[in-house]
């Protein structure tokens, strides 16, 4: 007889299996879109937009797309490792990758084409919620 049936922990345990297989495809897709968005948007910099914004702006833009493809990445090795260990700070760290391409990122693309310069206190949050999610990956591995 199984250990985990013989204590009465076999549903515990299918759950938290469910759990680190949908933390995992969620992770893996939303790095996958993310990746996709990138290069997207990085193409769209390249050649619609050079003619449309100036050097500065095209910087910005260009340093949104980096950070986009890097926390793809990131996010994607979170998906990775959340086949095989679950954890709070997997969850954290993959929330936290999420939040900071959308506050980060998204801030510094509109920026780039002339949002309002207030929109620029928005941009340190997401680039803490990216601090969160490097620190979270850490606290994962140590925890394994």
């Amino acid at each position: 007889m199984d250990p985990l049936e013989a204590e009465g922990l076999e549903p515990f345990h299918a759950t938290i299996g469910a759990m680190r297989s949908r933390l995992s495809r969620s992770a893996i897709l939303i790095a996958a879109c993310a990746g996709v968005l990138a290069v997207m948007l990085g193409a769209f910099g390249a050649h619609a937009l050079r003619a449309q914004l100036d050097e500065a702006a095209l910087a910005t833009w260009r340093t949104a797309v980096d950070y986009q493809f890097w926390h793809a990445l990131a996010l994607l090795a979170v998906g990775l490792l959340a086949k095989d260990r679950g954890g709070r700070a997997l969850v954290v760290a993959a929330v936290a990758f999420v939040i900071g391409m959308l506050l980060f990122c998204g801030s510094l693309y509109m920026l780039a084409l002339g949002a309002p310069r207030g929109l620029g206190a928005v941009t340190p949050v997401g680039g803490a919620a990216f601090i969160i999610g490097w620190a979270a990956l850490g606290v994962a591995a140590l925890r394994r």
